[in-house]
C-alpha cells in the first residue's frame, strides 16, 4: 500500500535516512553575515544516482567530470561551491575539478570517482585551489547543516530554496528532499541552476534515470529567468536504499515515488523563477486544449520567455497581443479563432478576439506575487506549464556590473 506524499516543514537535503551535509565559508565570495560558499552532501552509504546537464556547448570542466562519473559510475557525494563557475579557462578547469573532488573523497574516506563537483559563480575564473586544499578537509558533516548547504550554493539568490516529502510504501517511510539554486542566466534546458536531490529510496539506476529525465522534462526545462542559457547546470539525484522498500526495478512500480518527484522538481523550479535577478514575482503560464503535450509545453515556455510578456507584467499592462504573439511565435498547430485567454482566471480573449472586460481588475489581478496566464487554444486535450518572471530595471542595473 502507497500513503499519501507529505511535505515536511522543516525537512532538508538531509532528512532522508543516512544522508549528512557540511559547508564553510573559504572567502572565495565576499564576507557575509552566515555565508558560506563550499559544501558537502554525503551518504553514509552506497547510493545509485542519476543526473541531467547543461545542452550549452561551452560547458564547465565540473559538469564534464560529474557527467562522466555519473554515467561510470554512481555518486555517493557532491562538493559544490558558489563564486566561481570553473568555466571557460582551459585545461586547468578539469584539473582543478578532478583535485577537488580528490581532496573531499579524501575527507570522507571514499572513492575520488564517487565524487560530483558542482560550481556557480562568475565564468573565466580559475577555482581558488589554496583555498579547496585548507577548507574542504575542515567541513564537518552532520545531519543538522542542511541549511548551511543550502547557503553554500547561493549566488545572486535571495533565498535559500530547499523542500522535503515523504510516503509509504508497505509500511516503509520513504523520504525524498531537494535543494536548489538559481536566479540569473535561467533558460529552458536547464540554467545557471544546481539543484541535488536524495532519496532513501531502493531503486534500480536505469528506472531512477529515466524518471528524473521526465520530471526534469516537465519542471526545470520549463522555466525562464532571461533566455541566456548557462553552461554549468546539473541536477543530481542520489539514493541510498536505506528505506528498505521492496525494490523498484521498473517506472511502472512507483508511481507514488515518481509524484514525490514531480513536486520536489516542481516547487524547486517555480522558486527559481521567482527569486529571477530584480524580481519578486511569478508568472506561471498554462497552455491547455493543444494537440499534443510538446505542443503545449513548447507554447508555455515561448510565453514565459519572451521579453515582452515579461516587461508587460512588471507593468502590470494587460497587453494580450502579446501573449499571443508568442504563442504564434512557437509555431505549434492552432486556429486562431479558437483561442481563449485568461488572466488571473478573468477572461479577456474569446475565439481569438478581446472581449469586454474591467481594464482596472485585470491591472489589479496582475499586480498579484502569482500571475497565471491560461490559454486555451480548443482543438485538443493536451496541456502544459511553465514558469518565467518579470524584467525589471534591477535586473538591467544588476547584470550591467555582475564583476564590477
Amino acid at each position: 500500500m502507497e500513503s499519501e506524499i507529505k511535505i515536511n516543514k522543516k525537512g532538508d537535503i538531509c532528512s532522508p535516512k543516512g544522508f549528512l551535509s557540511g559547508s564553510i565559508f573559504s572567502g572565495i565570495k565576499s564576507p557575509g553575515q552566515d555565508k558560506r560558499d563550499i559544501g558537502i552532501i554525503y551518504s553514509e552509504s552506497d547510493c545509485i544516482s542519476a543526473g541531467t546537464f547543461t545542452q550549452n556547448t561551452v560547458v564547465s570542466p565540473s559538469v564534464t567530470w560529474t557527467k562522466d562519473i555519473t554515467s561510470n559510475g554512481n555518486v555517493r557525494a557532491i562538493v559544490a561551491n558558489s563564486g566561481c563557475a570553473n568555466c571557460a579557462v582551459g585545461e586547468q578547469g578539469l584539473i582543478d575539478a578532478k583535485e577537488m573532488a580528490s581532496i573531499a573523497a579524501n575527507t570522507l574516506g571514499i572513492d575520488q570517482k564517487e565524487v560530483a563537483v558542482a560550481s556557480t559563480g562568475i565564468i573565466g575564473v580559475e577555482l581558488p585551489m589554496a583555498l579547496m586544499r585548507k577548507f574542504i578537509p575542515e567541513i564537518k558533516m552532520s545531519k543538522n547543516d542542511g541549511n548551511g548547504f543550502a547557503r553554500s550554493i547561493l549566488t545572486t539568490d535571495t533565498k535559500t530554496k530547499e523542500i522535503s516529502v515523504s510516503f509509504e510504501i508497505d509500511g516503509k517511510e520513504i523520504n525524498v528532499a531537494g535543494v536548489a539554486k538559481g536566479s540569473g542566466m535561467i533558460h529552458p534546458n536547464m540554467a545557471t541552476m544546481l539543484a541535488f536531490i536524495t532519496s532513501d529510496i531502493d531503486i534500480e539506476k536505469s528506472a531512477l534515470q529515466e524518471i528524473l529525465k521526465n520530471s526534469v522534462k516537465k519542471s526545470f526545462n520549463q522555466i525562464s529567468v532571461d533566455g541566456d542559457q548557462s553552461t554549468n547546470d546539473t541536477v543530481l539525484l542520489l539514493a541510498n536504499g536505506m528505506a528498505k522498500n521492496k525494490k523498484i526495478n521498473t517506472q511502472g512500480e512507483s508511481k507514488k515515488f515518481i509524484e514525490a518527484l514531480d513536486i520536489v522538481c516542481t516547487f524547486l523550479a517555480k522558486e527559481i523563477a521567482k527569486d529571477g535577478e530584480g524580481n519578486t514575482r511569478l508568472i506561471e503560464a498554462t497552455v491547455t486544449g493543444a494537440k499534443t503535450e510538446e505542443d503545449a509545453m513548447l507554447a508555455s515556455r515561448f510565453i514565459v520567455t519572451s521579453n515582452l510578456v515579461k516587461t508587460a507584467v512588471y507593468g502590470r499592462d494587460p497587453n494580450w497581443g502579446r501573449i499571443i504573439m508568442a504563442l504564434g511565435a512557437s509555431q505549434i498547430p492552432l486556429e486562431e479563432s479558437k483561442i481563449e485567454i485568461f488572466v488571473n482566471d478573468i477572461q479577456i480573449v474569446s475565439e481569438g478576439i478581446a472581449i469586454s472586460y474591467n481594464h482596472q481588475s485585470i491591472v489589479i489581478a496582475m499586480g498579484e506575487e502569482l500571475i497565471r496566464f491560461k490559454i486555451n487554444l480548443n482543438i485538443g486535450s493536451e496541456s502544459g506549464v511553465a514558469w518565467g518572471s518579470e524584467l525589471t530595471e534591477e535586473y538591467v542595473v544588476f547584470n550591467s556590473a555582475y564583476t564590477t
